[in-house]
């Protein structure tokens, strides 16, 4: 009886145990479901003049920005506060070249220009905050 009482006492635990992790999925799960998927510069793709995105939209970290474009034409580099103002990319930083990119936003502000030259300087940057 008493080995019954502990295995018992056993089972009951790892119970709990998988009560924890069914949860913590469901959760998870709850989480990622609620990402949102926006086109940069919409049926257009990212080109100049796509400053606009932001603009009655709520971000959040976990959104996926799309942003689509001519990689002959144009790239995706993800910078700083200060290589947005300045239109520079640090050395180093990798830009986006495939075409078809996606960004997952990180909470806070997001910075993105085109690398190619002149193109940032005329407007081809967006800043994106996500809470």
């Amino acid at each position: 009886m008493a080995a019954q009482a502990r295995m018992g006492g056993a089972r009951g635990s790892s119970g709990a145990v998988v009560l924890a992790l069914v949860l913590l999925c469901v959760l998870l799960h709850g989480e990622f479901a609620e990402s949102a998927v926006y086109t940069v510069g919409d049926r257009g793709g990212w080109s100049f003049n796509t400053a606009n995105l932001p603009k009655g939209k709520r971000f959040r970290a976990g959104d996926v920005l799309v942003f689509k474009y001519d990689p002959k034409a144009h790239n995706v580099v993800p910078v700083s506060a200060a290589g947005y103002s300045s239109c520079s990319a640090p050395r180093g930083v990798r830009a986006l070249t495939t075409g078809n990119d996606r960004v997952t936003l990180k909470r806070g502000v997001n910075y993105f220009i085109c690398s190619f030259p002149g193109h940032c300087q005329a407007g081809m940057k967006v800043a994106v905050t996500a809470a």
